[in-house]
C-alpha cells in the first residue's frame, strides 16, 4: 500500500441524516441490514399527486416537532430538511469545544457551510410561477415565499438559524453535487476560510420533482424516487486529533470531472470515473486493493449503471463489496452522494464491511455529464 499522501484528511466530528428511514444513523443501518425500502408513501401530499413510480419519502416528517413552532412559518420542506440535519450533526459541538484545550473557539465565526442542490426546491419555484398565471395579477404573489425559490435558501436559512458566520456556498453539480460540496470544502478549510464546515447535500421529492423526472423517460420503471439531507460535521484530521475530538470516519481523495454533453459520443462516462478513481486513490496515498467497499450511485438508469459499472471494473480491476442503496433511499439526485457516505457510515457502524478492510469508495456518475468520487477511510 502506497503511504504518501497529496491531501489532509477530513475528519468527520458530527453527521445529521434525514432519509426514508427516518432520522439519524441508527435508524438507516437498520435499514439497509434488514434490506427493506425506505417509508414509501407521501405524509404531506396526495399520493395521487404522484406519477405511478416507486417512491422513498422522509416518514412523518414535521418541523415543528424538531424546532418548535417560532420561525417555521414560512419554511419549505426542503430548508426544513437542512435545519433538522443541522441541529443532529452539531448536537455534539458545544461538548467537544468545551473539552479541547485552551478553551472553546469561536464556534460560529469558525463554522459555515457548503451544501449541494442543484435547484433548491422544486415545489416552492414551482408554486410561485403557477401564481404568477393564475392570480388576478401576477405580482399578487405571497411574497414571504419568494425567499424559497433562490437556490441558496437552505445553506442561508441553516447558517442564519444556528449563527455560523464562515463560509456559505451552494454547489450545483446535478447527481454530483454532494462530491462538488466535498472538494470545495476542502478547499475552503486549505485556506483558511473555515475551521469546520457542514458539508453534504438536500433533496425534496415533491409531485412536481417526480413529474419532472418521470417525463423524461430515462429512469427505469422499477427505480424509486427518494427525498432526504445528510449533512456532515468536518475539520482538518490533524486539528480534530490535536483536540481530541472523537472521529466518525476521514474524508480522503475526492475528484470529480465534466465530460462535457451526454450527446456527444466522443466521452465516455466510464473511462472518466475510472480516472476520478485512480486520481483519488492516488492522492490517498492508497491502491485499488485497498477498497473494501464501493456505494455506486447509477442505478436508476441503465445506461450510467454500465457505465458506472466499467469505470470501477476499469479502474478496482476487480469486484470489491457493493452496498446498493437504490431500493431503500431512491435516487435523491442532489443529495445522493452525501446519503450514500452516510450509507456507508451506517453500514460500517453496523459492523459491515469486509474483514480488515477500512477504506470506502462513493461514485457517482450523472446524466449530465459530472462523474465523481470520494474515498472514506473508517475510523481506528
Amino acid at each position: 500500500m502506497t503511504t504518501t499522501t497529496a491531501v489532509r484528511p477530513l475528519a468527520v466530528t458530527g453527521h445529521g441524516v434525514v432519509s426514508p428511514a427516518g432520522l439519524g444513523l441508527d435508524r438507516l443501518a437498520e435499514l439497509l441490514r434488514t434490506g427493506q425500502p425506505g417509508c414509501s408513501r407521501p405524509s404531506a401530499d396526495d399520493p395521487a399527486e404522484f406519477p405511478a413510480r416507486p417512491l422513498r419519502l422522509v416518514p412523518e416528517f414535521r418541523l415543528a416537532d424538531h424546532l418548535g413552532r417560532k420561525g417555521i412559518r414560512h419554511l419549505d420542506r426542503l430548508t426544513g430538511f437542512g435545519l433538522v440535519a443541522c441541529k443532529l450533526a452539531l448536537a455534539g459541538l458545544s461538548e467537544m469545544d468545551s473539552a479541547g484545550p485552551g478553551g472553546p473557539p469561536d464556534r460560529e465565526a469558525d463554522t459555515g457551510v457548503v451544501l449541494g442542490t442543484s435547484t433548491g426546491s422544486i415545489r416552492s419555484v414551482s408554486t410561485l410561477a403557477r401564481d404568477t398565471i393564475t392570480a388576478d395579477r401576477p405580482y399578487q404573489v405571497n411574497p414571504s415565499q419568494f425567499p424559497n425559490t433562490v437556490m441558496n435558501s437552505c445553506a442561508g436559512h441553516v447558517a442564519i438559524w444556528n449563527s455560523l458566520r464562515g463560509v456559505n456556498a451552494t454547489m450545483a453539480g446535478g447527481h454530483v453535487s454532494s462530491l462538488h460540496a466535498v472538494r470545495y470544502a476542502r478547499t475552503a478549510i486549505r485556506l483558511g476560510r473555515a475551521s469546520r464546515l457542514l458539508v453534504g447535500g438536500v433533496e425534496e421529492l415533491s409531485p412536481q420533482f417526480a413529474w419532472a423526472w418521470h417525463r423524461t423517460g430515462t429512469l427505469l420503471p422499477a427505480a424509486p424516487l427518494g427525498e432526504g439531507c445528510a449533512l456532515f460535521l468536518v475539520e482538518d484530521a490533524a486539528a480534530a486529533a490535536a483536540a481530541g475530538r472523537p472521529r466518525l470516519a476521514e474524508l480522503l481523495g475526492c475528484e470529480v470531472s465534466f465530460i462535457g454533453a451526454p450527446s456527444d459520443r466522443r466521452h465516455d462516462p466510464g473511462a472518466a470515473l475510472a480516472g476520478c478513481v485512480e486520481r483519488a486513490l492516488r492522492r490517498s496515498g492508497l491502491d485499488p486493493a485497498d477498497v473494501g467497499t464501493v456505494v455506486p450511485g447509477a442505478g436508476s438508469q441503465l445506461a450510467l449503471a454500465h457505465a458506472e459499472r466499467r469505470g470501477l471494473a476499469a479502474a478496482l480491476g476487480r469486484s470489491p463489496e457493493l452496498l446498493r442503496t437504490g431500493d431503500a433511499l431512491g435516487d435523491s439526485y442532489s443529495a445522493s452522494g452525501a446519503l450514500q457516505l452516510a450509507a456507508l457510515l451506517a453500514h460500517w457502524r453496523n459492523g459491515g464491511g469486509p474483514a480488515g478492510a477500512g477504506i470506502g469508495l462513493v461514485t457517482s456518475v450523472g446524466g449530465d455529464g459530472n462523474v465523481g468520487c470520494l474515498v472514506v477511510r473508517r475510523a481506528g
